[in-house]
């Protein structure tokens, strides 16, 4: 896979209001873009999972802890899809 590296400024007191180590503070970093990503219908499950460098069941636990709801359906999606059958 080919990647990009990205660097990020941060202050220093980000890390330490956050309690986290750089490399930490990155991990969680592509976790929560991942999820808002996902949330906002821009990625799939599976590209988000990928972003957040996590299996599809760590990213769906993660979801959890971030308040994001795993279905990504609408009423009206869900709707259509009871009609469907």
């Amino acid at each position: 896979m080919d990647t990009v590296r990205v660097t990020i400024d941060s202050p220093q007191d980000v890390l330490s209001a956050l309690r986290q180590d750089p490399e930490s503070f990155v991990k969680e970093m592509r976790v929560a873009a991942a999820a808002k990503w996902y949330e906002g219908h821009l990625v799939t499950q599976a590209k988000a999972a990928e972003i957040a460098g996590l299996s599809r069941a760590e990213f769906l636990s993660a979801l959890g802890r971030m308040g994001v709801s795993p279905l990504q359906y609408g009423p009206d999606e869900v709707i259509q899809e009871i009609e469907r059958g």
